[in-house]
């Protein structure tokens, strides 16, 4: 090692200008040494606490990895590898946290402590002889000064004489602390060399402890866990690659699709429509009324569960039951300035809900889909092959063919009645099948709207008597209702009219409703015009159920036949015989949808006809009134059941539309 260049002690007296210029140079390389340990100081503090933070954070991820087996993940299929792995790694970690903490425990020793003590102790030593050597210098060149200052006059010699000391001790202080001060300056020279390598050294024996204890604990142990934990990512890794491709491709197939499938409604000219849907699911938009006059629209997503029409906005976890579609109608509605609303109508005929669909074919679908639920085809073994069957019926051709009931023949025989000359209803035993064209024209026009809306007749200031279109007031109608032994209600929605040739067999009736389906679906028809259609024992009256204005009324001794579709229960028709002139007669076949069962009407309808042929012979009339139970207000009662829920329904209706 080099000499090292130091003060001469023996010049400390003299304290001449050249000691005074090399201590200058100590001191400035003492200043130096302090400001370069501070740092360094700073430095090794910092890697200190960074160990100590990784005592702290080792800990943490310990427990942490431990905190993976608590948590509720919503889709943990396949955790148990991943937890049981997790553990063991907790456990390594705790075992480094081990060793960590030795490390901490170790630089603190080693490290941090020899240079805090060369600050404190060597530095602190250096800092505080240079000021006590520069306050003696100070105080003995005031003395000299003084002394300098004696006058030649030999009368002072004691003041002299005490001079003298005072420059003597001021220059033996100064030159004990200068020796002090030359001494401590020397031997740092040795000392910052001792200082800046002992720090590091101990740093470094305390990384290859670390390290060797590492290794001597986790080589062997951890060399199979840590290749299966390999091979266990590696794996995944491949899966999420080749998820990852088959993502990309998929991608790549939906996004080079046709433009059409982001343009609502492209194909609103000719959209492919599937009739037979039993469940649907998309997006409408829900009318909500938010004044007398005012509506609102929202954007929600609608789907059916069995029976039930389900609401679920988004961003919500489960949907909420917004219809019953059992025994409800729907029909296209005309709302404002928009396109494809449609309504829901629920069994006693009440309005439900409105919508709107966002193109034509989701519009159509959604429709017939509603009403395939509503009549409970869900509930049967093969659900999709009754919708086919049910919407056959509609989808059947128009042109003249084998009668719509010969194909029942066989499973249905024939119930057709026929009023005789004594007004009693019979069955026909001579009518035989006949050919379309004998029951049906060609090219009759087929009527989807019975009569003009009722809000038609009602007066322009709506403060007059209503006025009913066929000539009755309403008081007339009051009074035969007050008079008729019979009044039975029903909820029934018009499906079309139509001119026929015969009215000896119910299977004009059956011709009449094939038709009129079949046109409704091949033109796309939905609209529906609902009414309530009231069976007294004189007529028969259709009755608009908000203004309770009539729409229609059929004299009963004009409806010559009636029946219920076979297959479809809630589908009733029947022919009204008319004479206009005398030697003209016309006949027409009216289809409705009922909320109830047709053969019900058509019993409501065939005991109207016995209690009007009853009444011109009141012995018939007596005996006819013991078979037939009575209401309170002396009314025939029709069937107990239904009766009942008519009656409520009936009431409902009133108040919901007073």
């Amino acid at each position: 090692m080099p000499a090292v260049d130091k003060l001469l002690l023996e010049e400390a007296l003299q304290d001449s200008p050249q000691t005074r210029s090399l201590l200058s140079v100590f001191e400035e390389d003492a200043g130096t040494l302090t400001e370069y340990t501070n740092q360094l100081l700073q430095a090794m503090q910092r890697v200190y606490g960074a160990q100590n933070e990784m005592c702290l954070a080792t800990q943490q991820l310990s427990k942490q990895l431990l905190a993976y087996e608590k948590q509720h993940f919503a889709l943990g299929k396949g955790d148990e590898e991943v937890i049981s792995t997790l553990h063991y790694f907790s456990k390594v970690v705790d075992e480094l946290n081990v060793l960590h903490s030795e490390l901490a425990k170790q630089l603190a020793d080693t490290m941090i402590l020899p240079i805090v003590q060369f600050r404190e102790k060597d530095l602190t030593e250096v800092s505080t002889l240079k000021d006590l050597f520069g306050l003696a210098s100070t105080e003995h060149d005031v003395s000299m000064a003084k002394y300098s200052r004696l006058p030649k006059r030999k009368e002072n010699e004691k003041h002299k004489a005490e001079v003298a000391k005072e420059v003597a001790n001021a220059r033996r202080k100064q030159h004990l602390s200068s020796l002090q001060y030359y001494c401590a300056l020397n031997a740092l020279q040795y000392r910052k060399r001792v200082a800046m390598m002992e720090p590091m050294l101990g740093y470094t024996r305390g990384q290859i402890n670390f390290f060797k204890k590492g290794a001597e604990m986790f080589s062997k142990r951890l060399d199979s866990f840590l290749t299966s934990v390999s091979d266990m990512v590696q794996s995944i890794q491949g899966e999420l690659d080749a998820e990852t491709e088959k993502m990309r491709i998929s991608q790549q197939d939906l996004i080079s699709v046709n433009e059409s499938v982001y343009t609502p409604d492209s194909d609103v000219t000719s959209p492919a429509i599937n009739r037979n849907l039993i469940q649907k699911a998309g997006y409408l938009n829900l009318r909500n009324k938010t004044g007398l006059v005012t509506t609102t629209w929202e954007r929600l997503y609608f789907f059916t569960q069995g029976g039930n029409l389900m609401c679920q906005p988004r961003g919500a976890v489960a949907g909420g039951l917004i219809q019953d579609l059992d025994n409800c109608s729907v029909m296209a509605v005309d709302c404002e300035d928009r396109r494809y609303c449609f309504q829901i109508t629920t069994p006693t005929g009440k309005t439900g809900i409105t919508l709107q669909a966002e193109s034509r074919k989701e519009y159509e679908e959604w429709i017939c889909a509603i009403n395939n639920i509503s009549r409970q085809i869900y509930l049967t073994d093969n659900p999709e092959a009754a919708a086919i069957k049910l919407n056959q019926t509609a989808l059947q051709a128009v042109t003249p063919i084998t009668s719509f009931a010969k194909k029942h023949e066989a499973h249905h025989p024939s119930q057709n009645v026929k009023n005789t000359d004594n007004g009693k209803t019979t069955p026909s035993e001579s009518a035989g099948i006949q050919d379309s064209t004998q029951l049906i024209a060609l090219g009759t026009p087929i009527q989807f709207d019975i009569v003009l809306p009722a809000t038609e007749f009602l007066d322009q200031n709506r403060g007059g008597r209503r006025a009913n279109p066929f000539g009755e007031s309403e008081d007339s109608s009051k009074d035969e209702e007050e008079d008729s032994l019979l009044q039975q209600m029903f909820i029934v929605r018009f499906l079309g009219s139509m001119a026929v040739q015969s009215d000896n067999t119910s299977e004009v009736i059956y011709e009449a409703m094939r038709q009129v389906l079949a046109a409704r679906a091949i033109h796309n028809i939905f609209r529906m015009t609902e009414s309530h259609l009231m069976v007294t024992s004189k007529n028969l009256r259709l009755i608009d159920p908000q203004t309770q204005v009539t729409r229609a009324s059929f004299e009963l001794a004009t409806v010559t036949q009636f029946a219920a579709h076979q297959d479809n229960k809630r589908l009733i028709g029947f022919v009204v015989h008319l004479s206009e002139t005398p030697g003209e007669e016309s006949m027409s076949a009216y289809v409705f949808e009922s909320n109830t069962e047709g053969e019900k009407i058509c019993y409501a309808i065939s005991l109207g006809k016995e209690i009007a042929e009853a009444q011109k012979d009141p012995e018939a009339l007596a005996q006819l009134m013991k078979s037939v139970p009575f209401t309170n207000d002396g009314k025939f009662v029709l069937l107990n059941d239904q009766s009942e829920e008519d009656g409520a329904t009936h009431e409902e209706g009133e108040e919901s539309e007073a």
